[in-house]
């Protein structure tokens, strides 16, 4: 890892984990904690999807900086999973080999209170509060768990690339249509103020039906709201897809100039938002710039 990570890696163990070390929270943090907590939490309604809403209160996490064994027993009771400790980000190898085996890494440092709008590194609020609570839905959980049996042989195939996409914008950046429209259940989105907001309602951005290797294909920016976001029907179009082999997609992809995140293909599902944004209407033709694969 590099060294201008902000996490300290003088104690991790060989697969990057460390000790939490609950008690060394200071009540400065846990009160900046309940801030951000009380602050994301009061935006969730008609922005973020319902379950994810039902399975935070699950977690009991309002009142400071969660215990990660304790949360443990109850996640893994649920769903099998089980979240594990480490200094901040982490190889991919070992992150894949976390996920394949249902454990979830969370950092373990808070942001300052400077930082409350912004944030260069994941903390443990955006670890937490972000992606924590969709480890209880059985879908989505299995979804992670295969997606982490992928990494290896992405690794070797070159396509790290291309599986990371799935990652970034169905993990962190994903919508899923509902009777009331898209819903946020994305990490990124949902640990940020503005941008939960953005992905459901701004009428800039593109919303496409999710398709495995569109996602595989598409570009993304890492330090701006995102130019498209992905909609799923439901979470069993990740596990399905999970289930497509990848490396003939790896074969075709790499060497290609990825897709321009601002612009949608003749073939996309595109989701318009009208109005107000609460009606939502399909179509299979994109009427903006249209671009392929090189």
């Amino acid at each position: 890892m590099g060294n201008d990570l902000r996490g300290d890696y003088s104690h991790i163990r060989d697969d990057y984990t460390i000790a939490q070390d609950w008690h060394a929270y200071s009540d400065a943090q846990h009160d900046l904690w309940r801030k951000l907590y009380a602050r994301q939490s009061d935006i969730l309604p008609g922005y973020a999807a319902d379950d994810y809403i039902a399975n935070l209160a699950k977690l009991n996490a309002a009142d400071g900086i969660p215990h990660f064994g304790r949360v443990s027993e109850h996640l893994h009771a649920a769903t099998g999973w089980q979240l594990v400790a480490v200094p901040g980000l982490v190889p991919d190898d070992v992150f894949f080999d976390h996920l394949a085996n249902r454990r979830f890494p969370v950092t373990v440092w808070l942001r300052k209170p400077e930082e409350m709008d912004y944030l260069v590194e994941p903390d443990i609020f955006h670890d937490f509060f972000g992606h924590v609570p969709m480890l209880y839905d059985p879908v989505f959980a299995d979804y992670l768990a295969a997606y982490g049996a992928k990494g290896p042989e992405a690794i070797a195939k070159g396509g790290l690339k291309n599986l990371a996409r799935m990652y970034w914008y169905m993990v962190e950046f994903g919508l899923i249509m509902t009777d009331k429209g898209p819903r946020a259940y994305g990490a990124g989105m949902l640990s940020s103020q503005s941008e939960t907001i953005y992905s459901v309602t701004d009428p800039t951005p593109n919303r496409v039906g999710f398709d495995l290797e569109r996602v595989m294909a598409t570009d993304y920016a890492i330090d701006d709201f995102q130019k498209t976001y992905f909609v799923l029907e439901s979470y069993d179009q990740l596990f399905e897809a999970m289930k497509t082999p990848l490396a003939p997609i790896y074969d075709r992809l790499i060497g290609q100039t990825p897709i321009d995140p601002q612009t949608t293909l003749p073939s996309d599902k595109i989701y318009h938002l009208h109005g107000d944004a609460a009606a939502i209407a399909a179509s299979d033709k994109a009427g903006q710039m249209q671009q392929r694969p090189a």
